[in-house]
């Protein structure tokens, strides 16, 4: 684990280059973009976010949804091996870096992937939507009010639980552009600023759009979340600072 992180981090400072199993994995480039690769949340429904995938490709870039294993409520570490496989296969097939957009729980896999493998030398840009990366009190309750109910990832998801006590101790790579965003109306994940991730810019969409009624489930289909996910892909430069703006 520890040579991982040191890969991990040799790649953030641009140093080198990192072999794995399919060969070198290049430093992602800015100016270099390569597919968006779309992680599910929790319970791995692939569904909830092939609207904003069409609205990425539509934009002119390419995405894929990834196929989390199982039902998506296992070990979180083996999903995040799933997304390893996905930004290999990428790679090898000439992709010159990936893109990230993490729903929910999928926002934790995203940044289990970057702490632990080193392909994260190839990822160009994050975006996570409603990602509780630091655990939600739902999960806690789901063990106490039915015992042996929790699964797994939300056992993992619970606040101060190893996993998540573990990747908190790894900042995210300086020079990775990473936009987090979640919405005040989050019942699901509590507290909704559980998003909030330093070193990201954060934006709670309530903070451009006021006023705004968004759940947790509406997040990858609400028209000024898309827009800023779009943004953040797409743009010759990454979102750098709080956006402003809700008609923006």
């Amino acid at each position: 684990m520890v040579g991982l992180g040191v890969l991990v981090l040799v790649g953030a400072v641009g140093i080198g280059v990192v072999l794995t199993r399919g060969g070198a994995i290049p430093t992602a480039a800015q100016d270099r973009p390569g597919p968006v690769l779309l992680v599910p949340g929790y319970g791995g429904n692939r569904d909830s976010l092939a609207g904003l995938a069409e609205r990425v490709r539509a934009a002119g870039r390419s995405a894929v949804v990834v196929a989390l294993p199982g039902d998506g409520t296992g070990d979180l570490r083996a999903q995040a091996a799933v997304l390893d496989d996905a930004v290999r296969a990428a790679v090898d097939d000439g992709a010159p870096s990936v893109d990230l957009v993490g729903y929910s729980a999928g926002g934790v896999v995203v940044r289990l992937w970057l702490a632990e493998h080193d392909t994260a030398r190839a990822a160009r840009r994050v975006v996570t939507l409603g990602s509780p990366l630091h655990g939600t009190a739902l999960a806690g309750e789901g063990g106490l009010l039915v015992p042996g109910a929790c699964p797994v990832a939300c056992t993992q998801l619970t606040p101060g639980s190893t996993l998540l006590t573990e990747v908190d101790r790894r900042p995210i790579p300086d020079a990775l552009p990473w936009l987090s965003i979640w919405t005040d109306d989050d019942t699901t994940v509590r507290p909704p600023d559980s998003a909030r991730l330093t070193g990201a810019v954060n934006v709670a969409l309530q903070q451009l759009c006021p006023g705004a009624v968004v759940a947790h489930s509406q997040l990858p289909t609400d028209p000024a979340v898309t827009g800023l996910v779009v943004r953040a892909l797409t743009d010759a430069e990454p979102v750098d600072r709080t956006p402003t703006g809700c008609a923006r």
